[in-house]
């Protein structure tokens, strides 16, 4: 096997990521409108929150950097993470009032969800340049920075910080792109700001629609393998692209790519998947296995969140995972498709 991204293993932090923690508010009464839905079930929330549980539950060592509203809500996450076992001595608290992100879902039907997000005034937006401490970072064997903490100062700045002082440090960089309409003023500005991290990223992870908005100033044409090229161009080892229901692709740096299909599951919602898988890969790679068995790892835990109710409380444990492909394969067969 290649190592296409190696990590020091001498680092006590396995993962670090930066960005938002909100709260997701999903209901319980499902398929119906939102504005028909009266019950709903609170939880941690937000991607780069999700993922960082996804890799606690894991075993990983998991730190993060992030702001959090100073009230009951920022208890409750800052609390949720300490149970998880995630380190929360970095992150802090929103000065002026800030407000926590707030999410309500709507469940429509199995393949039909949209999110409501309430963005206006957030905490995860005041993280600081400040905040963003050398030692932490050096400490990590990766940071994955989230494109939604891009979207507005000073947290675009402390991201940025974060990614300059991983390089100097020998810290990897994952650049989640993370797309969230709200919050960004124009697509030259989305555009600017993921391809300034892209750039400098290891491994970049997002769907098609993430990496043409990425690309939306040096105009990549929409081929997911002339996008993985250009990225890794800067020095990128994998590009993984992902096409929901058509599974995802991951491109090495030396010209080879791997594909992947869903694993079959009963769906509950249309959301969560990507937190996942994100976490399932990124451990995957962390244990040195194959591409192709950090991708069937990833596509697992995807569908292992489409089927709960949840995003954060429904992260797996490896064995979990590993007993879902089992079973899925005694059912199904061989669901990988390999380049």
């Amino acid at each position: 096997m290649q190592n296409y991204v190696t990590f020091d293993m001498s680092k006590p932090i396995d993962f670090i990521p930066i960005g938002r923690i909100a709260i997701d508010f999903n209901p319980t009464d499902m398929y119906r409108p939102l504005s028909e839905s009266s019950n709903f079930n609170k939880y941690v929330g937000g991607s780069p929150a999700n993922i960082a549980v996804g890799l606690a539950r894991l075993g990983c060592k998991v730190g993060f950097c992030g702001c959090v509203s100073n009230d009951q809500f920022g208890d409750f996450v800052v609390d949720y993470f300490k149970n998880e076992g995630i380190d929360t001595s970095k992150i802090t608290r929103a000065k002026n009032g800030e407000n926590i992100g707030l999410t309500f879902t709507e469940i429509l039907s199995k393949e039909a969800s949209s999110i409501l997000m309430y963005r206006d005034n957030v905490a995860d937006f005041c993280m600081e340049p400040e905040d963003i401490d050398e030692e932490y970072i050096a400490s990590s064997k990766a940071i994955i920075i989230s494109g939604t903490a891009l979207a507005k100062s000073p947290s675009r700045e402390a991201c940025l910080k974060a990614m300059m002082l991983a390089k100097k440090n020998n810290t990897r960089i994952i650049f989640d792109i993370d797309y969230r309409e709200y919050t960004w003023k124009s697509k030259d500005e989305i555009a600017v700001y993921y391809s300034l991290v892209a750039q400098n990223a290891d491994i970049i992870m997002g769907s098609r629609e993430e990496f043409d908005l990425t690309e939306g100033i040096v105009g990549v044409k929409e081929s997911d393998p002339e996008s993985a090229k250009y990225w890794q161009s800067f020095g990128a080892a994998i590009c993984v692209i992902k096409h929901g229901k058509d599974g995802s692709t991951a491109y090495t740096n030396d010209g080879k790519f791997y594909n992947i299909k869903p694993f079959p599951a009963v769906m509950l919602k249309g959301f969560g998947g990507g937190d996942g898988y994100g976490s399932s890969f990124l451990y995957s790679l962390l244990q040195g296995k194959d591409i192709i068995d950090c991708l069937e790892f990833g596509s697992a835990s995807a569908s292992i969140l489409i089927a709960s109710h949840s995003c954060s409380d429904a992260m797996p444990s490896v064995k979990q995972v590993e007993e879902f492909i089992k079973k899925s394969k005694e059912e199904y067969g061989e669901m990988v498709a390999r380049a």
